[in-house]
């Protein structure tokens, strides 16, 4: 049978597996199973999570792309049979994942931990719920509020729609390879908007472009978006840098825009 080190880290995959048994279990816990729901666990590695997950009450599938690592899945966890989705988690079809809303869960690789919740905002509507460790700096630029430094682009777009809480830090030490960087829980409760009050697709490209130069005002931003001699550039609103505005402050802003795009 194959044993837990046998299965290496794999940079390339970005995994770093956490060896600390109470952080695993304090990430489980952040699932409230009062409720049978349905939990997709991303990267799961070695069951290092997965253990406290199959006991909890809850209806749950892993996906992993690394060969190993479903190998080991397979011969340590035989009540996952069938559960276990040898797949890349980018390109997967959630849709089809579970016939209703479903919570994903994992100690997500850090080179693609942005990814992974920019593919949960595209269906934030079967996601209430999402948690789990990333790189500390993704976790503060997605719990961020406005005025502060790491605020950008995925912290106004993820709350948008979620409710974040930055809930502890975790040290370097605690995984194998160790990285070079802090880790971070968080967690991501949908929130209680149904219908964008503007358009979404120009609410993404106006915080992008805006960001694209975020420490220029928004009037300077904005100019590739609006023209040079936008006749609104006169609202005060284009005094401020990106980084000042919230998320309700972006949704009236693209309202102010949109006759004029």
């Amino acid at each position: 049978m194959r044993g837990m080190y046998d299965v290496r880290p794999k940079k390339f995959l970005g995994q770093h597996f956490l060896k600390d048994l109470k952080i695993a279990e304090r990430i489980a816990g952040t699932i409230n199973d009062t409720q049978r729901v349905s939990v997709l666990e991303v990267g799961p590695g070695t069951g290092v999570l997965t253990q406290f997950l199959i006991k909890k009450n809850i209806d749950l599938k892993v996906v992993e792309l690394d060969r190993d690592s479903v190998s080991y899945l397979q011969e340590h966890f035989p009540e996952l049979e069938g559960r276990i989705l040898s797949e890349d988690f980018l390109k997967m079809n959630l849709e089809s994942l579970f016939p209703g809303d479903f919570i994903v869960i994992g100690n997500y690789p850090y080179n693609i931990s942005s990814q992974i919740f920019f593919k949960i905002l595209d269906n934030k509507d079967r996601i209430p719920f999402c948690s789990g460790m990333i790189q500390k700096e993704v976790a503060e630029r997605i719990a961020s509020n406005p005025g502060k430094k790491a605020y950008g682009i995925i912290s106004v777009l993820l709350q948008a729609w979620y409710d974040i809480e930055y809930l502890f830090t975790v040290d370097a030490h605690v995984f194998d390879p160790p990285p070079k960087v802090q880790s971070a829980v968080v967690s991501l409760k949908r929130n209680l908007r149904k219908d964008f009050p503007c358009d979404e697709k120009l609410f993404k490209t106006v915080v992008k472009t805006a960001f694209n130069q975020r420490r220029k005002t928004m009037r300077n931003s904005l100019k590739a978006l609006l023209g040079k001699e936008c006749e609104i550039f006169s609202d005060k609103v284009f005094d401020k840098r990106p980084e000042q505005l919230s998320v309700e402050e972006f949704i009236e802003l693209t309202r102010l825009v949109a006759p004029y795009v």
